[in-house]
């Protein structure tokens, strides 16, 4: 089967409706919209695995991460006060995640495998990041039959042109599967934007942010190589590893973007986009 669907998706709680006050849900409305589009175009596409790269799960220095685990579990939201109540569990697929691994080794790529709790059976279980949970609560509603899952991590550590190739071997083992995949680049952009926010202003956020926009529009993410360090370390971006590892898939298989939505609707900035044969 062929890798039905790809997208870039951002994962802050507010664009979810549920978690979200009046207000919240008015500041993120462009957003919110652009993953209701994405949803509906993933069930569309009926996935029956989702490969979603997150930067806050596996953080592992020099190496890129694939989770082994049968299943993965969490709860949002994970911020503020108030208990959980969007609780997700999903089952993982152990046979996906061993491909992976199993190529990168032959590819020599700086990749580990990781479970958690037990080998195997119900506790061998791992926790999700927002991500995932976020893009998770979007992607796994409404279908006949809920898509698996394998989370994979990017390594800041490794050369970008390390994270795209990691990406070229999604696409072929995705290719070589018997399942219909789904990759999702979970990312929000430069987080930057505010003085108020936990991170401060600095004018490379929206230069950063313009970049990103661009290499989509243009479908140009391979330009994302060539982007200067300086300037991502100064934008406090969490999405550069994982459109780069889009840049890898895209490339591959020749996919084909489509922006749906860009803003800023607090200190960070959010992309939604469509990456279709």
């Amino acid at each position: 089967m062929p890798l039905v669907f790809a997208c870039v998706a951002p994962h802050g709680e507010p664009i979810i409706p549920a978690l979200s006050s009046a207000f919240e849900r008015r500041r993120y409305a462009v957003t919110t919209q652009g993953m209701q589009r994405l949803a509906r175009d993933a069930r569309a596409a009926r996935p029956q695995l989702l490969v979603i790269a997150t930067p806050h799960n596996l953080r592992l220095r020099g190496y890129i991460g694939v989770v082994t685990a049968e299943n993965a579990s969490g709860s949002l939201p994970m911020f503020g006060k108030g208990p959980a109540r969007l609780p997700i569990r999903v089952h993982c697929d152990v046979e996906f995640a061993d491909a992976l691994l199993k190529e990168a080794t032959r590819r020599r790529l700086p990749t580990v495998g990781a479970n958690y709790a037990t080998a195997s059976g119900r506790y061998s279980n791992m926790p999700l990041d927002w991500g995932t949970l976020v893009p998770l609560w979007f992607f796994i509603r409404g279908h006949e039959t809920r898509p698996k899952l394998v989370v994979v991590t990017p390594s800041r550590e490794i050369a970008l042109a390390e994270n795209l190739r990691f990406g070229a071997l999604i696409a072929d083992v995705a290719e070589r599967s018997k399942k219909r995949v789904m990759f999702v680049a979970s990312a929000d952009h430069a987080h930057a934007h505010k003085k108020s926010g936990p991170y401060g202003f600095s004018p490379a956020a929206a230069k950063y942010d313009s970049l990103m926009v661009n290499a989509i529009q243009s479908d140009q993410l391979r330009s994302l190589l060539r982007i200067d360090m300086n300037l991502v370390k100064k934008a406090k971006p969490d999405s550069l590893w994982q459109l780069v590892m889009l840049a890898g898939i895209a490339e591959h298989l020749k996919l084909r973007p489509e922006l749906y939505s860009y803003e800023v609707p607090a200190y960070y900035g959010m992309i939604c986009a469509a990456f279709r044969r």
